[in-house]
């Protein structure tokens, strides 16, 4: 028998198995593709860098600099000019609330001397004159309110007016030496003292006779002693 009798074709031959194989369609995972969100991660050179000011915003600053110092330049100029005699009228009440309570502790009288022509003021006999202003001094056991026994008036400050218990017709600027006396029962002699600064600002202090403290003229005061 030839090998070609033997070999039977899958359609004809009985008792051979054929077999068919069926491959089943294969079901691929779905694909899903990430696309990057526009906010992912950018640079480096943007997320590590650190905060700054803009150079608009540092122009802005100064630009806003530049006008409040341009509107306080007034403010500091109008200080600067009444210090004067802000200073000269401090130094005067410490002097005179020295001179009041050596009266009222020691028991006897005391004066201030004004000495217009050269624009000082002390208590008399003050022994360790100390300047106003620059320390306390102790009066008895009690530190008087007063920390000065002696002041001298700017170059810019002048006596405009001095009048001592009223008398008439007589300026006491003219004189060398103006006495004030402060009495032990807190009583002083009437005072009324107008200083007049370089720029034409007055500052008036009156000194009360039935307490011998010392007060500042308002302006309506100052008003009545110019008419």
């Amino acid at each position: 028998m030839s090998l070609k009798s033997k070999v039977q074709s899958p359609k004809s031959g009985t008792g051979v198995a054929c077999c068919v194989l069926r491959v089943a369609p294969t079901e691929h995972a779905p694909r899903t593709t990430q696309h990057a969100s526009p906010t992912r991660p950018q640079s480096l050179a943007t997320i590590h860098r650190s905060p700054a000011f803009t150079l608009i915003e540092i122009m802005i600053v100064m630009a806003i600099m530049a006008v409040v110092m341009t509107m306080s330049v007034p403010i500091i100029y109008k200080l600067h000019h009444q210090a004067p005699l802000t200073k000269a009228t401090k130094d005067l009440f410490e002097v005179l609330s020295n001179a009041r309570a050596r009266a009222i502790l020691q028991g006897k009288e005391v004066a201030v001397l004004f000495h217009p022509r050269e624009g000082r003021f002390e208590i008399e006999g003050g022994g360790n004159s100390q300047a106003a202003g620059t320390g306390p001094v102790q009066v008895g056991f009690m530190a008087g309110v007063g920390s000065g026994t002696s002041g001298k008036l700017p170059d810019t400050v002048t006596i405009q007016l001095l009048d001592i218990n009223q008398v008439r017709d007589h300026d006491f600027r003219d004189d060398e030496t103006a006495r004030v006396r402060f009495f032990p029962n807190g009583i002083a002699d009437e005072m009324t003292l107008v200083l007049l600064s370089g720029d034409g600002e007055q500052r008036g202090i009156a000194l009360e006779i039935t307490t011998g403290l010392a007060g500042v003229l308002n302006q309506a005061d100052l008003q009545k002693l110019r008419d």
